[in-house]
């Protein structure tokens, strides 16, 4: 873009230039043909039409020049537009920085939602738990009176206790299926990390070597 200016700036003091050097000439030579005797009513309507001429040039080369100045500033603005070096790495560290409170905000969120379904669940168990203790207790003083009523019992009782072991193994090889996953994540977590740290060190050296090519050309400008 700031080749685009200079080389309309260029054009203009070429235009410039060159209507300098016609005008130029022709005063040349009028002056010549007065000085050599030339009639005065030739010279002055030559004059009168180099005015003329020139007046029309002029016009001409204002409204080019306007054209040409609305150009220049159209690129001048596009040129302004265009965030510099600084400017984009103050943008990348402020992108890091906001990338690094949403994945926290999103891994507090999943936190929640995990102690969330957790509680549930165990208010779940909870509530199946006092209905069978109600149950149990209402059926008790019932079931104590007969050897057959005991019997109802002891069997229910039993089959409450296998019901619970089942529950507790699925249980338990849930959470070894959940350990194993968590394990999972925990070593990609490190090596995430790793190369996170690793990635900061490249992005500073690259500012850096960005900061020094911007004081490198400031310094040639």
């Amino acid at each position: 873009m700031n080749w685009k200016a200079n080389e309309l700036e260029r054009q203009e003091l070429e235009i410039q230039s060159s209507s300098n050097s016609e005008l130029d000439a022709e005063v040349r030579r009028l002056e010549d043909q007065i000085t050599n005797g030339y009639d005065g009513q030739t010279v002055s309507d030559e004059l009168d039409h180099l005015l003329s001429e020139s007046a029309e040039k002029i016009d001409s080369a204002k409204g080019e020049l306007a054209a040409r100045s609305r150009a220049v500033l159209a690129v001048r603005r596009q040129i302004d537009d265009v965030p510099s070096q600084s400017e984009l790495i103050q943008y990348e560290r402020r992108f890091s920085e906001l990338n690094a409170q949403i994945q926290g905000k999103l891994q507090q969120t999943r936190k929640f939602y995990a102690t969330y379904n957790a509680l549930l669940e165990i208010k779940e168990l909870m509530l199946k738990e006092t209905s069978l203790l109600n149950s149990i207790s209402s059926q008790f003083q019932d079931a104590i009176t007969s050897t057959d009523g005991r019997m109802k019992l002891i069997n229910s009782m039993e089959g409450i206790i296998k019901g619970s072991q089942q529950k507790l193994l699925k249980v338990q090889l849930g959470l070894k299926e959940e350990q194993k996953v968590c394990d999972a994540l925990k070593a990609k977590h490190v090596a995430a990390t790793a190369e996170q740290r690793h990635c900061y060190s490249l992005l500073k050296a690259f500012q850096e070597e960005c900061t020094k090519n911007e004081v490198l050309r400031r310094s040639a400008a």
